[in-house]
């Protein structure tokens, strides 16, 4: 499974804001300090934020900042909101569903094995993959304070 580029985004951010301390920075900073387009994580960080994840403020003084309610997050929530519910296979889709469709076992060995997937992910929290020794690293990239 690979998981969609707005979800690793995701958690890196969150990550990102996680070691930020009373630094509050602004989305391009963290778009450049992940090396990603800003309209990518301008995308990425309003829907973080009507998650109530972080808090964005705009103007002098604004920036992100991480919630409670971020720190605390459920890895396997968060990855389950971005990936969505969505088969790991198209078996329905193009132009000819796959003639194995209506007996094939294989598409729900992959839905069981996607759920154990997110399953192991849900005690797992964002304060969780933001500590020590990626805190440190997280903290050594350029642009962070």
């Amino acid at each position: 499974m690979r998981l969609l580029r707005s979800t690793d985004l995701a958690l890196r951010v969150l990550m990102r804001l996680a070691v930020a301390g009373e630094s509050t920075p602004a989305t391009r900073e963290v778009a450049a300090d992940m090396d990603v387009p800003y309209t990518h994580a301008a995308k990425v960080v309003a829907e973080l934020q009507h998650m109530g994840l972080l808090d964005a403020r705009r103007g002098r003084g604004g920036g992100l900042s991480l919630t409670e309610k971020g720190r605390t997050a459920s890895v396997g929530a968060l990855v389950r909101a971005f990936e969505g519910d969505g088969d790991v296979v198209d078996c329905e889709g193009g132009t000819t569903p796959c003639p194995l469709n209506t007996a094939c076992r294989l598409r729900t060995a992959l839905r069981q094995a996607q759920e154990a997937f997110f399953t192991s992910l849900d005690p797992v929290t964002v304060a969780d993959i933001a500590a020590e020794p990626t805190g440190a690293l997280l903290l050594g990239m350029p642009g962070v304070r």
